[in-house]
């Protein structure tokens, strides 16, 4: 177990971690604009199949969050 929490850290630290966030909504795409932000290869998951639309084509869908950073 002790091997798998230190692959872990070591992914974590190094920015290798990929992240998985539920629910693209208002605490969802801010977190993962973070994340991304920051190095991490982030993928989001929304079971609204027009949102995920949205998101992939580049829409604002909040609007404190500009298009550009979607």
């Amino acid at each position: 177990m002790s091997d798998l929490i230190d692959e872990l850290e070591k992914k974590i630290k190094d920015r290798e971690a990929k992240i998985g966030i539920i629910g693209m909504g208002y605490v969802g795409i801010p977190l993962g604009l973070e994340f991304a932000g920051t190095g991490f290869s982030v993928t989001g998951f929304d079971n609204d199949s027009a949102r995920v639309k949205d998101i992939n084509t580049g829409k604002q869908v909040i609007k404190h969050i500009p298009a550009k950073l979607i």
